[in-house]
C-alpha cells in the first residue's frame, strides 16, 4: 500500500486551535472551582438563613403560647404558612418534644413523627444546621428547641431548604459561566487569526516546515560557500558570519551582535546601511590580506534593515592570473624554441642544397653535442617533468635572443615537495629565469646559469647572471610590486611574485649584486612545513 505524506497543519491553524484548546481547559477549570465555591456559599448562606428564621420562629410569643392551647397546630400553621411565603423557605415544621407535627407545608403530614432523625441536640437546647432525608426530599435545615419563660422546652421548630433548590441555582449559575465562556471563545479565536494573520505576514507567508527548511538551506549554503560573508543589522551589529569568514579573515572569537567596524575596521558598512547603496569589488587589506568587498544593503519597505558583506581573497585571484601568466610564458618560450629550430632546418637545408655537406655535419654536431649535454643534464639529473618542460622552454627562448643559457651540470632534483604546486616552482624558476635574461639583454657576452638542488632538508634554487648588477640602495626595493631598474610599461612585477610564493612556503631569499658585477639570487625552499 503507497503511503501518503500528509502535509503539515498551517501555522494559523495550530494557533487557531491552540488557544480554543487552552481557552476550554482554563474555562473548565474556572468553571469547575466556580461552581464548588458557588456552591458551598449558597449550602452556608441557605443554612445560615434557616438557622436565624429558625431562631426568629422560635422565640415567637404566639408560638411559645400555641403549645399551651389544646390544638396547638390549628394556630400554628396558619402562622408558620405566613411566614413560609413572606421569607421563601421551602418548609417550616414545628412539633412537640415528642417529635409529633404541629405545623407542616403538607397539612396532612400534621399529626405525624417528623421524619430525619435530627431532632436530638434541639432537644438538648441547640440551634444548629444539619442535613437530613425529610418528607419533602434532601434538604438543608436549621433547628432549634421552642423553649417557654420557664425554660421548659416545649418543641422542636425546624426550617429548612430543599437541596434541589440548591441544585437549581448552582445549575443556573453554570449556564451564566457558560455564556461567559462561548463569548471569551469567541474572543479567543478572533485573537488568534489576527495574531496567526501577523505572524504569517512577519514570516513573509512561509510556514514552520518551509521557514526550517530554509534554515537547513541557508545552513548548508553558508557552510559550503568559499566566499566569507557577514550579515549585519541595521545599527551594524553582526547577526551572521559564515565559517569561511571566520577563516579568511582570521576570526577566533565569537562575534555575533558585537559591532562590525570594531571586529573589521575600513569596511565602511555604516555608509552603505546610511546610503543604502551597493558596493562592488572594493579592494582592502583586512588582517593582511588583500581582499575583494562587495556590500549589499538589505531593504524592506524602503527601509535598510541590514546589510550583506562578502569578502574573497585576492591573493588566490593574482595566483590564478600568475599561473595563467607563467603558461603563457611556457607556451611562448616553446614558440621561440620551435621558431629557433626552424630557422636552423632552414640553414641546414640551405647548406644540403648548396652540397655544402662538411659544413651541415658540422652544424648537425655542434647542435647535438650542445644539446646532448643540456638534455642529459635536464632529463638524467632533473627528475620533476615540469621543470623539464620549463627549462627546455626557457633553453628555446634563450636561444633566439641569443643569451647563453647553462644549466649547471651539478643540478640535482629528485621530487619536488607535495605542498609546492606546479604554479608556485614555475612562477619562481619562471620570473627569475626571465629577470636574469632582462639583466643581460643587449650585452654581447651575456650569460645565465641556472643551478637547482635538493640534497638536505631545503630545496635550493639559484639563478646566476653577468648583468649590470644591483647597487645596494636597490638590493631592498627590488622585490617591491611595481619597482624595475628597466624603462617600460608593466615591469617590476616578476621578483615581487617570487618574494610573495617563497615567503608563502615558508622560505628564504639571499641575493648577492655588485654595480657592474652580476647578480646571484639563491631561494631556500624547505621541503616540508
Amino acid at each position: 500500500m503507497m503511503k501518503v505524506n500528509r502535509l503539515p497543519m498551517a501555522l494559523q491553524t495550530k494557533i487557531i486551535g491552540a488557544n480554543i484548546i487552552n481557552a476550554l481547559f482554563i474555562i473548565l477549570i474556572f468553571a469547575i472551582i466556580s461552581i464548588v465555591i458557588e456552591y458551598r456559599q449558597v449550602e452556608k448562606q441557605m443554612g445560615n438563613q434557616a438557622l436565624q428564621l429558625a431562631i426568629a420562629v422560635s422565640s415567637m410569643p404566639s408560638v411559645i403560647a400555641a403549645f399551651e392551647e389544646q390544638e396547638p397546630s390549628q394556630t400554628l400553621q396558619p402562622i408558620m404558612d405566613n411566614i413560609r411565603e413572606q421569607t421563601g423557605a421551602e418548609f417550616i415544621v414545628i412539633g412537640n418534644t415528642d417529635g409529633i407535627r404541629y405545623a407542616h407545608p403538607d397539612p396532612e403530614k400534621i399529626g405525624l413523627h417528623m421524619v430525619g432523625g435530627d431532632n436530638t441536640k434541639a432537644l438538648q437546647g441547640q440551634f444548629y444546621i444539619s442535613k437530613a432525608q425529610g418528607s419533602l426530599g434532601k434538604s438543608i435545615r436549621g433547628k432549634g428547641p421552642i423553649v417557654n419563660e420557664d425554660g421548659k422546652i416545649l418543641g422542636v421548630v425546624s426550617v429548612g431548604y430543599l437541596m434541589s433548590d440548591l441544585k437549581e441555582n448552582v445549575i443556573q449559575r453554570s449556564e451564566e459561566i457558560g455564556v461567559i465562556a462561548f463569548g471569551v471563545v469567541v474572543i479567543g479565536v478572533f485573537v488568534s487569526y489576527l495574531l496567526a494573520r501577523n505572524i504569517r505576514k512577519t514570516t513573509l507567508g512561509l510556514e514552520p516546515h518551509e521557514m526550517t527548511s530554509l534554515f537547513l538551506e541557508r545552513n548548508a549554503i553558508l557552510y559550503s560557500i568559499k566566499e566569507g560573508i557577514i550579515s549585519v543589522d541595521k545599527n551594524g551589529y553582526i547577526t551572521m558570519i559564515n565559517q569561511s569568514a571566520k577563516n579568511l579573515l582570521n576570526v577566533k572569537d565569537d562575534v555575533v551582535h558585537k559591532k562590525m567596524e570594531n571586529i573589521l575596521p575600513h569596511t565602511e558598512v555604516s555608509k552603505v546601511l546610511m546610503t543604502g547603496i551597493p558596493e562592488r569589488d572594493h579592494e582592502i587589506t583586512l588582517r593582511n590580506k588583500s581582499i575583494i568587498l562587495n556590500q549589499t544593503p538589505i531593504i524592506e519597505n524602503e527601509q535598510v534593515i541590514g546589510a550583506v558583506s562578502t569578502f574573497r581573497d585576492k591573493t588566490e585571484i593574482n595566483k590564478m592570473l600568475e599561473t595563467l601568466t607563467e603558461v603563457q610564458r611556457y607556451s611562448e618560450d616553446l614558440r621561440a624554441q620551435t621558431h629557433e629550430f626552424s630557422n636552423k632546418l632552414y640553414v641546414l637545408s640551405g647548406l644540403l642544397q648548396l652540397g655544402k655537406y662538411d659544413e651541415a655535419i658540422e652544424m648537425i654536431q655542434a647542435e647535438s653535442s650542445a644539446h646532448e649535454i643540456q638534455n642529459k643534464i635536464i632529463f638524467e639529473q632533473i627528475q620533476d617533468p615540469k621543470i623539464q618542460a620549463l627549462l627546455l622552454g626557457k633553453l628555446g627562448k634563450a636561444s633566439e635572443k641569443k643569451i647563453q643559457f647553462i644549466i649547471d651540470d651539478n643540478c640535482s632534483i629528485e621530487e619536488i615537495p607535495s605542498h609546492i604546486s606546479f604554479a608556485d616552482i614555475t612562477s619562481i624558476i619562471g620570473n627569475l629565469i626571465d629577470n636574469a635574461f632582462d639583466a643581460i639583454e643587449g650585452k654581447r657576452d651575456g650569460r645565465v646559469t641556472f643551478f637547482a638542488i635538493d640534497v638536505g632538508d631545503d630545496l635550493v634554487i639559484e639563478v646566476d647572471d653577468n648583468g649590470h648588477g644591483i647597487s645596494v640602495q636597490e638590493t631592498d626595493k627590488i622585490f617591491e610590486t611595481g619597482y624595475s631598474t628597466k624603462e617600460g610599461k608593466n615591469r617590476g612585477y616578476g621578483l615581487a611574485i617570487v618574494n610573495r610564493v617563497v615567503n608563502n612556503l615558508n622560505g628564504s631569499i639571499e641575493v648577492q649584486s655588485k654595480s657592474g658585477d652580476g647578480t646571484v639570487i639563491s631561494i631556500y625552499l624547505p621541503k616540508t612545513i
